[in-house]
């Protein structure tokens, strides 16, 4: 890009043919907006520290930051000293966390995003009726530890199809599914498809348990991705639903996809030959992030991005209701 006493800049040739499009949505859910709200505002109202299981949600730059401003993360809650705050992450804790939180007088603080939240009614529910549960996801992930805990004597893990041979019940006429909110749905609707060609009673949750966020940044990548030398990914590798984006953005023709967590980590080489590149980031990424990309693209003659919009949000989530009875308290007293 060339320019001349002050006129508009004047594309090259080869700057003529480039292009970057921008997927929309993309970045932070509803879920994700309100956790780490609640960790800013639990900071601003109880005073540092505050402690949060867990990462409050799978970013290493929000978590970064939020450690700079007093919250401590812990593994485990054997590491918060009695009596102080500790906020549980977007991700959901089982019911044996919360026993424990209460044995340690703990004040909680519970951010798990509401759809996941949805997710363990579902799975108390089928236990209830004495289903056998495969729960789809992956082993380790934190928010299916926290809803297999739920029902552990009736839920077992199903990573997918290659998994659904192995799988035991009781009883095949009474057998139900759920799955991590965060997984491609393609993939979840193929295990799910291989589970009921063993078992075709296999029962449904009442709704669907991918969230509505992972849905339309996966419906958004594929926008984007059709006809993309490069799609770039912003998100962190312990990101599920980040993860998950680079695949899809494959799946729907990218020539080449990768998953950076800035525009530090971007290799140069990637951009050999590249026209097009797309750009989209997961549900737990600040926008920032994305604009340092667009600008690192931008310096290196690409132009101003084309947002491709495939869906609107408007879904906003109240605070935890314990941080919500603090404010106003704290709002009260101010008033005197």
């Amino acid at each position: 890009m060339t320019t001349d006493m002050g006129m508009p800049p004047v594309l090259t040739p080869d700057e003529a043919d480039k292009a970057v499009l921008l997927a929309a949505p993309r970045g932070y859910c509803a879920g994700v907006d309100r956790a780490v709200v609640t960790v800013e505002q639990a900071l601003d109202l109880y005073g540092a520290p505050v402690y949060v299981r867990k990462q409050i949600v799978h970013n290493k730059h929000v978590v970064a930051d939020l450690e700079a401003r007093g919250a401590i993360f812990v593994e485990e809650l054997d590491e918060v000293p009695a009596g102080e705050t500790v906020v549980f992450s977007a991700h959901g804790v089982s019911p044996a966390v919360h026993a424990q939180a209460a044995e340690r007088e703990l004040k909680t603080i519970d951010a798990t995003c509401p759809l996941v939240t949805k997710v363990h009614h579902e799975a108390k529910r089928f236990a209830n009726d004495d289903y056998d549960i495969l729960l789809i996801g992956h082993a380790g992930h934190e928010e299916v530890e926290g809803t297999a805990g739920e029902a552990p004597e009736h839920i077992q893990l199903v990573e997918g199809p290659w998994d659904v041979d192995k799988i035991e019940v009781r009883d095949p006429a009474k057998v139900a599914w759920l799955s991590q909110t965060t997984l491609s749905v393609d993939e979840t609707l193929e295990t799910v498809a291989a589970i009921r060609e063993r078992f075709p009673l296999l029962l449904d949750p009442p709704s669907d348990d991918i969230c509505y966020a992972t849905q339309n940044r996966q419906l958004a990548v594929k926008e984007i991705a059709k006809d993309a030398d490069l799609v770039i990914v912003v998100g962190s590798g312990n990101s599920s639903n980040s993860v998950r984006l680079v695949e899809v953005a494959l799946e729907a023709g990218a020539k080449s996809s990768y998953r950076v967590d800035d525009a530090s980590e971007i290799d140069e080489a990637w951009l050999d030959g590249v026209r097009t590149v797309s750009v989209t980031s997961g549900a737990s990424v600040p926008e920032a992030l994305v604009q340092g990309v667009l600008e690192f693209l931008a310096e290196r003659g690409y132009p101003d991005a084309k947002a491709v919009q495939s869906a609107e949000e408007s879904l906003i989530f109240a605070l935890p209701k314990e941080l919500r009875r603090d404010l106003k308290a704290a709002a009260a007293a101010a008033q005197g």
